[in-house]
């Protein structure tokens, strides 16, 4: 499904056709072991179901030029926990066959990212442009400098999702977000963390200073079985 001309979502991936560009964000590789660390006892299944999910976008594809992981490749702060050096390289290798280039965006969680990349020779960079598209983490905003040229921001970071009612019941899905930030448009993608489904933007806090707005008019897109366009979200308010 497009999102804006020449983009396609699939699945929890955005798809930059004429480019042949894949992007992802916030896969957090080593979340569960983080809480294993808490005292939370859930299975490491995580990196399993992110390779398999993987293959299946992929197989939509064509031969891709880059693969660009848009923050938060690794989920702990201040160290590479064991589950992250493992997990992380074997998704980089993964990645690697399926594309020319990879290139990781620095997020909020990759504060110690360089000694992974390193080993494979991979750029970490704060922010990606292609012709008129800048991508970004969207965890701080960026300088005004940057931005020439742009028409179309794109985002991860807030882990968006909404809550869908039927009757007493109740489910979060991922979605994609699309609406405006001052003049450009911003799409905002949903997080390749299979762990949770992320923050129901209808209803909690939000984190990123690019939506620190009213969002009552952006579009949402949500991600179950198939992409399902829900409208504007004050719908679903």
């Amino acid at each position: 499904m497009e999102i804006v001309k020449n983009i396609d979502m699939i699945d929890l991936c955005l798809y930059l056709k004429k480019e042949k560009i894949l992007i992802l964000a916030d896969t957090h590789i080593g979340y569960e072991e983080a809480l294993n660390k808490q005292g939370v006892l859930i299975p490491r299944f995580q990196f399993k179901e992110i390779i398999e999910r993987l293959e299946k976008v992929l197989k939509k594809t064509a031969k891709l030029h880059k693969i660009i992981i848009n923050g938060d490749i690794k989920h702990e702060f201040g160290t590479i926990s064991e589950q992250e050096w493992r997990h992380t390289l074997r998704l980089l290798d993964f990645l690697s066959r399926h594309c020319d280039e990879i290139i990781l965006i620095k997020g909020n969680h990759d504060t110690i990212l360089g000694p992974i990349a390193k080993k494979r020779n991979i750029k970490i960079l704060d922010t990606y442009k292609i012709n008129d598209i800048l991508i970004i983490h969207g965890h701080k905003i960026i300088d005004k400098g940057e931005l020439k040229g742009i028409k179309t921001v794109i985002i991860g970071h807030e882990h968006p999702a909404v809550s869908v009612h039927e009757g007493a019941r109740q489910e979060l899905f991922k979605c994609f977000l699309k609406g405006k930030w001052e003049k450009y448009t911003l799409i905002v993608q949903p997080s390749f963390n299979l762990v949770t489904e992320g923050t129901d933007v209808a209803k909690e806090e939000l984190l990123s200073p690019f939506l620190q707005q009213d969002l009552s008019e952006f579009h949402v897109y949500i991600v179950a079985d198939k992409l399902y366009d829900f409208g504007r979200l004050k719908k679903l308010e």
